[in-house]
């Protein structure tokens, strides 16, 4: 998720928004998912790195969450292209009404932290004085000048946007204040030093800290609150902050700016210098980034950070974990009170100089990892996704806000125990001085993508040491300003403006592979985010002894809410001594990663689009495609009634003089001989051309059938049996019984749902029948091997109760609302009807139609 400083705010009511928003993120929470107290509302004052300028379009918002604070180096190409005159100019006055509501925030900021400069340079020459006059000059820098060019700056703005015009110029007074920038360049140098003597005059004096810590910023005319306290470290980054949000400004101003305008060239001006300035300071003395000096007088810097499950004294806790150059912290946020600036409390830290990675085989066994059953988390998906549909429902009909944040919060919560509870992948980490630390992460991503940034850091001359506890609590005190991962990743802490991410279907074919040094048995793994997390969707064959493997492989890979598509690249190995005592698996090693961003415009097309991910020297080459949820559960009948795929199944059953179709009793027994004990089987992707192959067979009924069963992948043949069901022209469990089982699920006592279930089954069309309860044996025998093939009862359920019961397209017409939406509601209802008989005890037809005359057969 990107920092809270990237996010636009609506362009009219912005104010509002920022100081009434609402958000359940990070600081809601503590560590174990216990409620805090109510933090400051997204903008407040005790977060140094709110963005301010709600003049952000959404192009420079997503730039910025690519680039951090970055600026295009190209400004003004194509910014105006086609500018309506007339609305760019109302947009000119938006954007300059919310600049100028910012600016008036920064000047109360800057005045906030000059008041106490005049009293402290009282008592300097006193016999007792707070702070020593070169103290005061340090810590206030240059804020005076700053606070200066604003004010005049601000004075000169302000009446021109409250008599607007739309001939009004006012580049001249951006250029003017690009041109005094210079100030902003030693304020910039003296930054860290400033904010060390501020820390260290803190320690050493009570009254200084008492002052440092509640400095009081006037509120804006428009709000409420007179005043908010603030500490002087906050308000201290913010003229270093100020550069980019400008600049940023500049770019939009420049994008509503008709060419022919008289501010057109001035603007231009003022953004090549504010652009010329920021690329002049150093990135790798970034203030943002510098933490503070190590022991051996270098700039400690944050590399990396964000948040990781840590099984701790036999639970699971979230804790937010900063790598730094020297140095790796594991911390949580503390409780505060309301209105207090919040601040990290130090778990542990490992120097990297003493910091080792155990290999599976070293590995000394950790403490058994509680691992929650997969119907439990997928119980909490269903409920998730239930009430993200209460939530547009009451959007929809204007419901209290009330409600809404109530639901919201309820979302956060399971939301909240999801993140926790999902990861399963082991990442150990060893001080050779002392304990281990064991993560779980849900990703071997991430696992890598960690482990590579502190083996890149050890690449370094490290020394280790120990951290005095002041020293320790110096660098924690860092990390709440210097952080880059404001919230927890969940859907509930996103903007409402947000993308959703993509519900549906991707389709995506591995082709090939380039840039191995070596041969190798290789194979990759697709992975998407869902929920937060992500979860491996499926996986190629591995291509032997080869330097450039060939899969050309395609997957349909199931998608809830995702926005990204990760490939990981694999070397295959068969040692069966190098297995990893945290789970009992052989470890392959990772051979590259890659991730791209699904961006819904590129991939909803109906045509193959082709992409290239580059990994460490090798290159993977994909192609890949995207169809909505709604088209791809269309039921459409076959046009070749010869065949079985897409025809009634009493048609199938009548021609082969059959019970049961011979697809399915085929499929079942293949997998039943060699795939009921394959990991994931039935969830992992088949290779789709594999699939549509036995579909072609079994069409034709070529003799050639078993010969091409016995040698094809086991995934490919259980996708073949979900396809069979999910094309039949209506659902195997009908469509004219398919509210009466939406009905019957919902019963609340057991006897009357018990009667309802089996009279539904009684209903249904022999063949119909005979095929649901061959099946469903079937797939109780599948979840007895749960703990080798990790495929449950409510796995199958969810795996196979959209396919047997979803309406064809005319019954469900009536049901369809949002993609995601129907997901969430009718899914949910009909995973419980199939999970409720693979539940029961086992259902004979011969009992069931002996019970007939007892029940009317009415529906």
């Amino acid at each position: 998720m990107e920092p809270l400083s990237h996010r636009g705010l609506p362009r009219l009511s912005w104010i509002d928004t920022l100081y009434s928003n609402f958000n359940y993120g990070a600081e809601d929470y503590d560590a174990e998912g216990n409620e805090e107290p109510k933090a400051l509302p997204e903008g407040s004052e005790t977060m140094p790195y709110i963005d301010e300028s709600p003049t952000m379009s959404p192009q420079l918002s997503a730039r910025g969450q690519e680039s951090g604070d970055g600026v295009s180096p190209t400004p003004t190409d194509g910014l105006n292209t086609g500018v309506d005159a007339g609305k760019g100019l109302e947009m000119r006055k938006l954007v300059l009404s919310g600049f100028l509501a910012s600016e008036e925030i920064y000047i109360n900021q800057l005045e906030a932290l000059l008041l106490p400069m005049k009293p402290l340079k009282a008592t300097a020459t006193t016999s007792q004085p707070v702070l020593t006059l070169q103290q005061i000059e340090t810590i206030f820098y240059k804020i005076q000048d700053i606070y200066e060019i604003h004010k005049e700056f601000y004075d000169n703005l302000c009446p021109k946007v409250q008599q607007w015009d739309s001939n009004i110029t006012m580049g001249h007074l951006f250029q003017k204040l690009a041109s005094q920038l210079g100030v902003y360049k030693a304020f910039v140098d003296n930054y860290k030093i400033a904010l060390e003597t501020a820390e260290k005059c803190s320690h050493s004096n009570n009254q200084f800290q008492k002052i440092s810590e509640e400095l009081k910023v006037k509120g804006p005319k428009d709000s409420k609150e007179s005043h908010t306290s603030v500490t002087m470290e906050a308000l201290l980054y913010k003229p270093i902050d100020r550069v980019t949000r400008s600049t940023l400004v500049l770019h939009d101003l420049l994008k509503h700016t008709p060419s022919d305008h008289p501010d057109y060239p001035l603007l231009q001006d003022a953004l090549r210098i504010s652009q010329n300035f920021l690329s002049s300071i150093n990135e790798d003395i970034d203030p943002r980034r510098t933490a503070v000096t190590t022991p051996k007088g270098e700039t400690r810097q944050l590399i990396k950070d964000g948040f990781l499950v840590e099984l701790s004294e036999g639970s699971r806790k979230l804790r937010h974990v900063f790598l730094f150059t020297d140095v790796l912290l594991c911390a949580k946020l503390k409780k505060t009170a309301v209105g207090k600036h919040q601040q990290y409390d130090c778990k542990w830290y490992v120097p990297l100089a003493d910091l080792v990675f155990p290999s599976p085989e070293e590995s000394e066994h950790c403490p058994q990892v509680h691992v929650i059953p997969d119907h439990e988390l997928e119980d909490m998906k269903m409920k998730i996704s239930a009430i993200k549909s209460e939530v547009q429902k009451e959007k929809a009909n204007k419901g209290q806000s009330r409600a809404i944040e109530r639901l919201k919060k309820k979302m956060f919560e399971n939301e909240f125990w999801l993140l926790l509870n999902s990861p399963a992948i082991p990442f150990r980490i060893h001080n050779r001085n002392g304990k281990s630390y064991l993560f779980l992460l849900s990703s071997d991503y991430e696992r890598s993508e960690w482990r590579e940034a502190i083996q890149k850091l050890q690449k370094k001359d490290l020394q280790a040491f120990v951290l005095s506890s002041v020293e320790l609590q110096v660098l924690t005190g860092s990390c709440f300003k210097l952080r880059t991962v404001h919230n927890i990743p969940v859907t509930s802490n996103k903007d409402d403006d947000e993308s959703p991410g993509l519900y549906g279907f991707l389709h995506v074919i591995v082709h090939s592979a380039k840039g191995f040094k070596q041969s190798a048995n290789l194979y990759c793994t697709l992975e998407v985010d869902s929920f937060g997390y992500f979860v491996s969707k499926a996986k190629t064959r591995v291509f032997r002894d080869t330097t450039e493997p060939q899969w050309n492989e395609e997957f349909e890979i199931e998608l809830e809410g995702s926005q990204s598509l990760r490939i990981l690249c694999y070397e295959k190995c068969y040692d069966k001594t190098k297995l990893n005592k945290d789970n009992n698996e052989i470890v392959d090693k990772i051979m590259g990663k890659g991730q791209i961003q699904l961006d819904p415009q590129a991939v909803q097309t109906k045509n193959w689009h082709m992409d290239v991910i580059e990994m460490n020297g090798i290159k993977v080459e994909f192609s890949m495609k995207f169809t909505s949820r709604d088209m791809s559960l269309k039921r459409t009948p076959s046009k070749k009634q010869t065949g079985v795929f897409g025809v009634k199944i009493s048609v199938v059953t009548k021609r082969e003089r059959s019970k049961v179709p011979y697809i399915v009793r085929q499929c079942i027994e293949e997998v039943e001989k060699r795939g009921i004990e394959e990991v994931g089987i039935y969830r992992i992707s088949g290779v789709a051309t594999d699939i549509q192959a036995l579909k072609a067979v079994f069409d034709a009924n070529n003799k050639d059938i078993l010969v091409m069963l016995s040698d094809m992948d086991i995934n490919a043949i259980a996708g073949t049996l979900k396809l069979y069901f999910r094309e039949l022209p209506e659902p195997l469990l009908t469509d004219r019984l398919y509210p009466a089982f939406m009905e019957g699920i919902a019963l609340s006592d057991p006897a009357a749902k018990e009667n309802c279930m089996m009279h539904l089954l009684r209903s249904l069309p022999d063949p119909n029948l005979i095929t649901f309860l061959f099946l469903l044996e079937h797939l109780k025998r599948v979840a007895e091997k749960e703990p080798i093939n990790k495929m449950s009862l409510h796995n199958l359920a969810t795996v196979f109760g959209p396919t047997l019961l979803r309406p064809s397209e005319g019954e469900s017409k009536g049901h369809l609302t949002l993609a995601s939406d129907i997901w969430s509601h009718d899914v949910m209802a009909q995973v419980q009807v199939l999970l409720y008989y693979l539940q029961h005890p086992p259902i004979s037809f011969t009992e069931l139609k002996r019970n007939t005359l007892y029940f009317s057969t009415d529906v």
